[in-house]
């Protein structure tokens, strides 16, 4: 019998076509990052999803996507971590 691994949902606004990613900023519960990449095939989403794996330091697999694939507003899960990990992680100081 295996124990559940915890799993943290955040919900996010994407800003795609950016000169560069980064975390924007977190207000109202939302999370705000700019991706460089287009909003074209996934562009986009594959580029969110690869820069949240580093930021977070946590491999690209345990993370996905909820809800928004063809929205700027996306709720992404994360598994392993609690939503207070994962905001210390991504917002500065």
């Amino acid at each position: 019998m295996s124990i559940p691994a915890s799993q943290t949902k955040i919900s996010l606004r994407v800003y795609p076509n950016a000169v560069r990613n980064e975390v924007v900023g977190f207000a109202d519960g939302v999370l705000r990052v700019r991706v460089s990449a287009s909003p074209v095939k996934g562009k986009a989403n594959k580029e969110l999803i690869a820069f949240l794996s580093r930021c977070l330091g946590v491999g690209k697999e345990r993370l996905s996507m909820v809800k928004g694939h063809t929205s700027r507003n996306k709720v992404i899960a994360i598994k392993g971590l609690t939503q207070e990990e994962t905001l210390k992680r991504l917002l500065p100081g």
